[in-house]
């Protein structure tokens, strides 16, 4: 085996020593060093022991004679059972990182009291001593070791398993009531132990206590297990019943105590209500008196839905802080919360919330409200349907899985077998199991079993674990049931031993020894060995340990033997048992056999068990048999009561299935999905009005019965019973010897209609009532009643009883005293019968019967008065400013969800009498179903009024009524009644017939509604009845006519609707046509299209033509008028249209010929051409002239287009398109010409319009220029200048002109008074395109100051001084010759004329004379040119304007003089 501890074990708290304190680990660990008992080396055994940290498990074998203890009890199998624990070894909690009930177990252990009596004396010595150095180290190493030995356990807490541990809170000791003085304070004291820690909350009232809500008035603690309340300074409110509640995961308990705080005499709270003498609190004399309302119904759910049950509860007196004690039963079961349950309750309302429903949560739920005064319960059945298979013809699943009988490797599952066995009977069950902590289920039975109980072994000794079981038929497998609660698997000692010593959880046993153990004993014998249960797949053994066993645990040999043999076969070779319960398999069935049982341990294997009687394989437990007669009883309308003889000798018998079948549909369906142990059942969620029969299962362990017999059918409906009493008992006339009573009807009528009433009275004398007598000996009808022979002033008490067919119901509470006495009143009495009918959202209808007393005066009007039901008696208001004289009213403009109640007052000319009692409070709702009443005209024209209701019973009745007065009078109306359906059919309806038509349906929750026929709805249904009478065949449209394709011609209608019946004639002229050559026709019946088909019109067809159509009865016709200018131009279109056809046959124009210009100013002349092929031509011709084209004409597109650029008059002219090929050809026009010419035209200049740019300013040296830009520039254009809206005369100063694109007007020298709004007006032959632009303000300013220096720069550049011409650039002259230059100088004023030579100035002498002459022409001359002459000369003018110069280069030429010497040097050159 590992060396390591298994998870279950290793997850455990109490199987580590991490928790003891710093100061017990020092004393320990100095006392292991120096003792005999340490666990230093621990080699030699196998196992090492540790102080601190869990135990580590190695290999183990036996214990050797006088082995050292190991502080470990272990088996045979070297499983770790428990431990030994020696007196002196004490443990205490590790202070810092434990809670306070921890610290208290372990106090109370025998570890504890040793320590503290055997090892006070040295712990005080160790204080007293100086520690060393060395010790001082060693304990803070052994302190961090331990410090990391406690995170390291405290991480396998938060992963342990410890479900085989846990076990609910138990109260050790509960609370104790207390009496005590006001002001004084008490203390509540409970201990509480449980597995985990249990949570433990106060209550008060049911109301959780919030010490921080009060601060100062309660304080909670908790330590050592001990819990406490206190109550500081008490007063009255704390008067009540507290409750403790501690909750762990394994479930909740409570514990009560009371408080009751005393006053000394006097002191008593003026709000508190007076003593009263019984169902009173004896310390108080308050009496509370409990209601439950609102309550919830019998429930129907669906496994695996959430369905919550609530009622809301009244308590009077309201007390502030007080609650009552609400709890939830199911059968009789007290509830607590849990996760398939949650509770609550508000102060006012208890909810129970069922999360998750499966066929478990099946039963009877009980509220329980209990006061001081006593209780009240409420209590309705809730039913758990089964959820939708997951394979068809699957059974239910199985319900109720328990685990019993759990020992270390063994339990026993037991489960109810569904009542729903799907399609086919149901083969077996297999059950499923999973380890508490993971989510893996696995089967336990390869094969079915079919006894609802199953022994699972081969567990593993301290896990727990979760069963469910699974139903198994021929068509599959059914859901899992709802999972178990948690077993876990251990000794039932152990396990009762912990849930009896919850201070010390411990996994394992705990023996606590003086000594050391004892060597090893053979075990003895078991004892008491039976066979608890057999059947044909199992057979179960228990017995009881021996009584000589030793210290160590011991474990089982099971052994067999068939009957009449004498070998005994060792069932379980390979695996021990070690519980005292085994479950044998694989049994041959009808064989007998005997078993015994060895028990074993390490010292080896003891003497087997006396064995036991012969056992024969097979059930011993029947199947239950079939259920007596089975009787059904009406109970409600909606239920039976059904009751059956119970199962004879039926052995453990578990419940009954009852099932219901709807007479003639032999399908069965379950009325119960969880057994019920009684042998009466009311079965629920039945049709009203249906037959049912019942039949009945019965079910033990071993399986369900067979069916009993059908019980004979039943109807649903409610079970006739006497009536209620009535209640509500007036006067409503007195004379000397006789009264008028009036009375209310019974808020139940027993299922039957109430036969009569019948009227008792006594005589009241000094406040002590006489016998009864009666008043009347045949019942009366009316709810009034005249009582005579009385005395004159004398008291009377009445009382009034209601008969059925059911018998007479019981007497109604005695009525007030009321005295026999003459009224004399002037105003009349009360109105009595008060009844609401017609209950909406919004609306109702109140009926009244006038008062029997009138006062002095007829009584000529009533006044109705309205509240709402909770409001005070001041709310009430009259709903009606004038009197009506009717005995009913619609009173409308209510409050959805808003109670109401109602009285009337009657009054005469004396004034206003009595109002009459108040009727019910009425909620203004709309039931669902509710109908109103429909008006309907059949096929014949009669006239009638339905009302349906839903809500029928078999003694409903429908009551038409004409102004709320029973019609019973024929000759108007025939009532005609059908099921759930009543019609009042008008016999000859007229103005005789106008009213308010009302209907109330009897034995339903105010099932009626009302119609009111006036004059216009009258007439509105004499017309409808009319039309039905007489009936139309509606059109959709009227008879029309339109054109086809090659001109066929078209006549047609469409009708509404036309049965298959239905035919048409067709007639032209007064004459039938037919179907021919000529006439085509058609008839669509589904569309209700007719048609009739001409190929052409000739002269012939002029005339009328009609559609005649008929259905049934019903006719119609439409005719349509074709002649005059009306026939002429539909001829003239077919013919057109036909000629068009043929025209499309070959290549053709689908758009003719048409131009478009484009923003560019291009003329476009384009068409559109349809069916052309390849050798189709297209020829474009001008004045019959043909038009070559540069480009090659493409079709891809089907557009011919010819463009026009810079359009002019001499492109005006007729424009023609040719089409043709071998199918034929086809021509298009365009005329452009005149007006055709012209319009274009405006086109184009539409186009230049649009494209013009908005007018801009620019100063030139004359003026200001405006100006516009356009794209292109015709001279047809026709423009106009304007200034402020006037067209501008042209003069020398102001001009206009075109350059390029753009078109100005010139403003020279501008003046003041040229300042305005110019614009220029395009003309296109329609509105034309005006732009504008002002010229004024900083615009004018601008441009007119820009123009200022233009014109002064232009002037400047004019008069500036100039060199004209004259000089050339370069000058070349031979020595000695005459140079003589002239140009022309211009400017104003005349320029100064200088010369200059090599940039140096010049003068006039006899060799170089410089002359100026006229101010326009300047001369140079050179007498004799010599070399030093040579040089660059330049002119320059200057006058104010500016100065311009002039250049030129002299250059002077020398001849050459021929030599001989020079002449041979030149040739001697040439020669080289």
């Amino acid at each position: 085996m590992s060396g390591s501890l298994p998870f279950y074990q290793k997850h455990h708290r109490h199987y580590d020593r991490a928790y003891r304190s710093k100061e017990v680990q020092s004393a320990v660990s100095q006392y292991h060093q120096s003792s005999s008992y340490a666990a230093r080396s621990s080699s030699s055994r196998g196992l090492k022991a540790s102080a601190y940290s869990g135990l580590e498990e190695s290999s183990l074998s036996p214990l050797p004679k006088r082995a050292k203890p190991t502080f470990l009890a272990v088996d045979k199998e070297n499983q770790i059972i428990g431990y030994v624990v020696p007196l002196f070894r004490g443990s205490q909690e590790f202070a810092s990182g434990l809670s306070d009930t921890e610290e208290a177990r372990l106090k109370e252990s025998a570890g504890y009291l040793s320590r503290r009596d055997l090892f006070s004396s040295e712990l005080k010595q160790e204080k007293v001593q100086q520690t060393s150095r060395r010790v001082a180290m060693r304990e803070t190493a052994e302190r961090i070791a331990l410090s990391k030995t406690i995170h390291e356990s405290e991480e396998f807490h938060k992963k342990m398993n410890e479900d085989n541990l846990l076990h609910a809170p138990e109260f050790v000791i509960k609370p104790r009531s207390h009496t005590v003085w006001e002001k004084q304070s008490v203390r509540l004291h409970c201990t509480v132990s449980g597995w985990p820690e249990p949570r433990v909350v106060w209550y008060k009232n049911n109301v959780t206590i919030d010490p921080l809500a009060h601060p100062g008035k309660y304080k909670i603690e908790s330590s050592y297990n001990v819990h406490s309340l206190e109550v500081n300074r008490c007063d009255f409110d704390d008067t009540a019943q507290y409750r403790v509640s501690a909750m762990n995961t394994k479930g909740e308990l409570s514990a009560f105590a009371s408080i009751v705080v005393k006053r000394f005499k006097g002191e008593v709270d003026e709000y508190l209500p007076s003593p009263r003498h019984h169902g009173f609190c004896s310390e108080y004399g308050i009496t509370f008196e409990t209601h439950i309302v609102d309550t919830f119904n019998v429930s129907f759910g669906r496994e695996g839905e959430t369905l919550s049950l609530g009622c809301t509860v009244i308590i009077h007196p309201p007390l502030q802080r007080y609650q009552p004690e609400v709890q939830w039963y199911r059968d009789d079961v007290l509830l607590t919360p849990s996760k398939w349950m949650h509770m609550h309750w508000s102060g006012d309302r208890a909810t129970l919330t069922l999360t998750h429903l499966n066929k478990e949560d099946e039963g009877l739920y009980t509220l329980r409200v209990a006061t001081k005064s006593g209780y009240e319960t409420y209590s309705a059945y809730v039913f758990v349907r089964d959820a939708e298979v997951e394979v068809e013809g699957a059974p239910g699943a199985p319900l109720d899985v328990f685990c019993q009988d759990a020992n270390k490797d063994y339990v026993i599952v037991t489960w109810k077998q569904p009542a729903v066995d799907g399609e086919s009977p149901i083969l077996g069950y297999f059950v499923d199991r999973c380890e508490v902590g993971t989510n893996h289920w696995s089967q336990c039975n390869d094969t079915p079993v079919k006894f609802a109980r199953f022994p699972v072994t081969g567990l593993v000794e301290g896990r727990s674990y979760m069963f469910r079981v699974r139903a198994v038929n021929k068509s599959g497998i059914s859901r899992p049931s709802r999972a178990s609660e948690p077993v876990a698997a251990m000794d039932p000692a152990d396990r009762a031993r912990m849930r009896g010593h919850p201070s010390a959880p411990w996994t394992g046993q705990i023996i606590v020894t003086e000594e050391e153990p004892a060597e090893g004993v053979v075990p003895g014998k078991p004892c008491d060995l039976a066979v608890t249960e057999a059947t044909k797949n199992y057979v179960v053994l228990s017995w009881k340990p021996p009584g000589q066993r030793g210290h160590e645990g011991i474990m089982y040999y099971v052994e067999k033997c068939v009957l009449g043999t004498d070998s005994w076969q060792r069932v379980n070779t390979e695996i021990p048992v070690k519980s005292p319960r085994f479950a044998l398999f694989d049994l041959a069935e009808g064989k007998s056999y005997s078993f015994r049982v060895r028990c074993c341990n390490s010292a080896g294997v003891g003497e087997p068990s006396d064995p036991t009687e012969a056992t024969t394989v097979g059930d011993k437990l029947d199947i239950p048999s079939p259920p007596g007669r089975m009787v059904p009883t009406r109970n409600t309308d909606t239920s039976v009561v059904v009751s059956w003889e119970s199962s004879k000798d039926a052995k453990e018998l578990v419940g009954y299935y009852i099932e219901s079948s709807l007479v003639g549909s032999k399908v069965w369906e379950p009325c119960n999905n969880k057994p019920v142990k009684g042998t009466r059942f009311v079965c629920h969620g039945l049709n009203t009005g249906d037959s049912y029969t019942f039949r009945v299962r019965a079910l033990n362990a071993a399986g369900l019965s067979e069916c009993s017999q059908e019980s004979e059918p039943i109807e649903v409906k409610a079970a006739i019973a006497s009536p209620a009493p009535p209640y509500g008992i007036t006067v409503l006339e007195s004379v000397r010897d006789s009264m008028v009573l009036g009375w209310k009807q019974p808020t139940f009528i027993g299922g039957a209609d109430i036969t009569g009433y019948f009227v008792d009275y006594r005589e009241v004398i000094d406040g002590v009532p006489g016998k009864w007598h009666e008043a009347n000996i045949k019942a009366v009808s009316e709810r009034a009643y005249r009582v005579e022979d009385l005395k004159e002033n004398m008291l009377y008490q009445f009382q009034v009883r209601a008969a059925n067919m059911a018998g007479v119901g019981i007497p109604s509470m005695p009525s007030d005293t009321f005295k026999c006495e003459e009224w004399t009143i002037a105003v009349p009495g009360p109105p009595h019968d008060l009844q609401v009918s017609e209950v909406r959202k919004d609306s109702l209808v109140l009926l009244w019967k006038p008062p029997v007393y009138q006062g002095r005066d007829p009584v000529n009007g009533f006044y109705i008065d309205i509240k709402e039901a909770e409001a005070e008696e001041e709310a009430w208001r009259s709903v009606n400013e004038k009197a009506t004289d009717k005995k009913y009213m619609k009173i409308k403009g209510l409050k959805e969800g808003v109670s109401y109640v109602f009285r009337v007052r009657a009054q005469n000319k004396a004034g206003v009498g009595k109002a009459s009692d108040a009727t019910e409070s009425v909620l203004a709702v709309t039931r669902p179903g509710t109908h109103e009443i429909v008006v309907d005209v059949d096929d014949d024209g009669v006239i009638s009024m339905i009302f349906e209701c839903s809500e029928m019973t078999k003694d409903s009745q429908f009551v038409w009524s004409k102004n709320y007065e029973e019609i019973t009078d024929s000759s108007r109306l025939t009532m005609e009644t059908k099921g759930g359906k009543s019609r009042a059919i008008f016999n000859s309806p007229s103005e005789d017939d106008l009213g308010i038509y009302s209907c109330i349906v009897t034995h339903t929750e105010g099932a009626s509604a009302s119609y009111t026929l006036n004059e216009d709805e009258l007439k509105k249904l004499l017309q409808i009845s009319h039309d039905h009478k007489f009936p139309i065949i509606p059109l959709k449209s009227e008879l029309a006519v339109e054109l086809l394709e090659k001109g066929r011609v078209r006549f047609w209608l469409q009708a509404e609707k036309m049965s298959t019946n239905g035919k048409v004639d067709y007639v032209f002229n007064d004459n039938i046509i037919s179907q021919g050559e000529k006439y085509k026709m058609n008839f669509d019946r589904n569309t209700g299209i007719i048609e009739m088909f001409m190929e052409s019109l000739t002269v012939a067809d002029e005339g009328t033509y009609t559609f005649q159509l008929q259905d049934g009865k019903a006719t119609n016709q439409s005719s349509l008028v074709l002649i005059g200018e009306v026939f002429k131009d539909l001829q003239k279109q077919s013919e057109f249209q036909r000629k068009e056809w043929f025209r499309k046959q070959g290549p053709h124009f689908v758009e003719y010929l048409s131009y478009e210009v484009t923003t560019d100013c291009i003329v476009q002349l384009k068409c559109k051409v349809g069916n052309i092929k390849k050798e189709t031509m297209a020829l474009w011709y001008k004045d019959g002239r043909e038009i070559k084209v540069d480009e090659k004409l493409s079709f891809t597109e089907g557009v011919l287009t010819l463009e026009i650029s810079q359009i002019s008059k001499k492109d005006s002219g007729v424009y023609e398109v040719v089409l043709k090929d071998d199918r034929g050809k086809d021509t298009s026009k365009l005329n452009l010409t005149g007006e055709g010419f012209k319009d274009l035209m405006n086109k184009v200049f539409s186009v230049i319009a649009n494209s013009s740019t908005a007018l801009k300013i620019q100063s030139t040296d004359e003026g200001i220029r405006i100006y516009t830009f356009v794209n292109y520039y015709n001279d047809e254009l026709l423009v106009t200048w304007q200034y402020k809206d006037a067209a501008i005369i042209f003069t020398d100063r102001i001009k206009s002109g075109v350059v390029g694109e753009q078109l100005w007007l010139q403003i020279n020298e501008p003046t003041e008074k040229d300042k305005g709004k110019y614009a220029i007006e395009f003309f296109d032959g329609k509105g034309g395109l005006k732009r504008t632009i002002e010229l004024s303000g900083h615009a004018f300013d601008d441009a007119y100051a820009e123009f200022q220096r233009l014109k002064a720069a232009a002037i400047a550049e004019r008069n500036r001084a100039r060199v004209a011409g004259g000089l050339p650039d370069v000058v070349t002259i031979q020595e000695g010759k005459s140079l003589n230059l002239t140009c022309n100088i211009s400017g104003d004023p005349v320029p100064e004329v200088t010369w200059l030579k090599n940039e140096r100035e010049m003068v006039s002498d006899d060799h170089y004379v410089l002359k100026f002459e006229q101010g326009k022409f300047a001369s140079f001359t050179i007498t004799t040119v010599s070399t030093a002459d040579s040089g660059k000369y330049s002119i320059l003018v200057k006058n104010k304007y500016g100065t311009e110069s002039g250049d030129f280069t002299l250059y002077i030429h020398i001849p050459l003089q021929v030599t001989p010497t020079s002449l041979l040097a030149v040739l001697s050159r040439l020669h080289v």
